[in-house]
């Protein structure tokens, strides 16, 4: 990053420098018997957490030395978590926090690109399968040997022999969080923060939705993903708010967390709010009565939900979320119009710089092609992979972002689709979002995705995967896409039935995986849409 814009930066005051743990220990000061944590039964105060950490910092310490190691976190949304993410700042390493279901095969590969001292587990349950996962991957990754402990409250329980520290080459500064991609194309990627890039993030969300230390975050996306970690536990412990977490997901339960604990805040994925929309509520007040905003990302947001929010949801702005593990961030304003909540992803935070690069490799403040972003919360580089980041930067420090999108002249943004997700069908690039939308608005639909399926003629032909509560078949889809007014182009020519979707921690659908495992079990015969196939399979059972 060139001097100049990081010295634009710190004028602006959204680079400081401060510590989130310094930040952090001011509000434990001023109001140590605060509420800080709620988690099922345990409820912790500003200086009960402060301690717990403390005790546990000493642990960290002595299993991966006094050096700035990463420190890997694996652990579900629990107070514990908590305890373990202050504890490795505290300690003076580098947390680096990973979702419980992420696959073996990318655990061990994160383990060989970063490098660990010590890898923390569930000490809660010594038989869940997250924590055999943990143990397996850091006995088998190909690097220097990693410290394994389970964590129960402040303690540390070490797994198998205690390693002792190496001289490994320490964490740079620069690096404050390591956070891992959703991997929905391939293997993770070690997302380096620094603190002061995690810190504008939080600050200019504090900023736009009037957060403080008296509104509660509501929290059931895994703290391990980015979407947990940056507004949930760092933006809880930035604004000294009390942070509700749930684990395992129930709607019916978070609407009476929201309510018991006057929740104000939260962020989660598209089914997350579509499941609350479902739920059954006998309240006295609308549900969600407490929370003023939920930002919904992680996967298009179809404008239908939007629409039905704003009676399931009265007292909450519902605004579609964009961003990054790399960071970024848009979402619309209490004062965007229901037209801009319902079609863009709004507007982006503060500084965010965001342009489209078109065909040509030139860069424009409105139009459409590619989003490029550079800006205060932006990412600082890939942990490891110097080279892959390189590849990404184009004109002076802008990220390629891979999302396809169009930007107005109010600088809202749309996003219109993702590059490796197009649809090539006869050598025509088809993005899959309008028809994704149109068909998500159906009553029935609990969940559609829509990938090229393999045609030895075209190429690729346009499926739609429904997960829905009736078995529909195709021609009720194509129906209801004609009223809709979707373009017949982009109508679906096949359609699978499902009853669940590969997904990532964040929400999104593996749509890699998902085609892959429905055309091999489609079989050869199948493969190619014409006259002798079936373009209304039913893998739902």
């Amino acid at each position: 990053m060139s001097d100049n814009r990081a010295q634009r930066y710190r004028l602006a005051g959204w680079w400081t420098g401060r510590r989130l743990v310094d930040r952090f220990e001011t509000y434990v000061a001023e109001g140590p018997d605060r509420l800080a944590l709620v988690s099922g039964g345990t409820a912790m105060t500003r200086s009960e957490l402060w301690r717990a950490s403390g005790e546990a910092a000493e642990q960290i310490r002595s299993l991966a030395g006094t050096g700035r190691r990463p420190v890997v976190i694996h652990l579900p949304n629990c107070a514990d978590w908590m305890v373990m993410f202050l504890a490795v700042l505290r300690a003076g390493h580098v947390p680096a926090t990973t979702p419980v279901t992420t696959p073996e095969a990318h655990l061990r590969h994160i383990f060989e690109l970063t490098g660990p001292a010590l890898a923390v587990c569930d000490g809660q349950n010594r038989g869940s399968s997250s924590a055999d996962v943990v143990r397996r991957a850091a006995a088998e990754a190909a690097c220097e040997p990693i410290a394994v402990a389970a964590a129960e409250g402040s303690r540390l329980t070490p797994d198998g022999p205690t390693i002792p520290p190496t001289a490994t080459a320490e964490v740079p500064e620069t690096t404050a969080h390591l956070m891992f991609t959703s991997s929905t194309t391939g293997p993770p990627k070690a997302v380096s923060h620094s603190e002061d890039s995690l810190a504008a993030l939080n600050l200019q969300f504090a900023e736009r939705f009037d957060l403080s230390q008296d509104t509660p975050l509501f929290m059931p996306s895994p703290l391990g993903h980015s979407v947990g970690a940056i507004h949930g536990c760092r933006l809880s412990l930035f604004v000294g708010a009390p942070l509700i977490l749930q684990n395992e997901w129930d709607p019916g339960a978070a609407l009476e967390l929201v309510a018991r604990h006057g929740a104000d805040f939260t962020a989660a994925a598209t089914p997350f709010l579509l499941d609350l929309a479902n739920a059954h509520w006998d309240g006295s007040e609308p549900k969600l009565a407490s929370m003023r905003s939920f930002l919904c990302g992680g996967a298009q947001v179809p404008p239908a939900l939007i629409r039905r929010c704003r009676a399931e949801l009265p007292n909450t702005l519902v605004t579609p979320l964009w961003g990054m593990t790399e960071g970024g961030l848009t979402t619309c304003v209490r004062a965007s119009t229901e037209s801009q909540v319902e079609t863009t992803v709004g507007v982006g935070l503060p500084g965010l710089e965001l342009r489209i690069l078109d065909a040509e490799g030139a860069l424009g403040d409105e139009g459409s092609g590619e989003l490029v972003m550079r800006g205060p919360g932006v990412f600082n580089g890939y942990y490891g992979q110097p080279d892959l980041y390189a590849a990404e930067i184009v004109g002076d420090g802008f990220f390629r972002t891979g999302d396809l999108a169009c930007i107005d002249a109010d600088g809202y943004v749309s996003i219109t689709g993702r590059l490796k997700d197009l649809i090539i069908r006869g050598a025509v690039n088809i993005s899959p979002v309008e028809t994704e939308n149109a068909i998500a608005a159906h009553p029935d639909v609990v969940g559609v995705a829509v990938i090229g399926w393999p045609d030895e003629r075209l190429g690729e032909r346009i499926c739609a995967v429904i997960h829905a509560r009736t078995p529909l078949g195709l021609d009720e889809v194509l129906a209801f896409c004609a009223e809709q007014d979707l373009p017949r182009r982009y109508w679906p020519e096949r359609l699978v039935r499902v009853d669940g979707f590969p997904r990532t921690a964040a929400g999104k659908i593996r749509k890699r995986q998902l085609r892959d495992e429905l055309v091999a079990a489609a079989g050869p015969a199948e493969t190619t849409l014409g006259s002798d196939a079936d373009p209304d399979q039913d893998m739902s059972r």
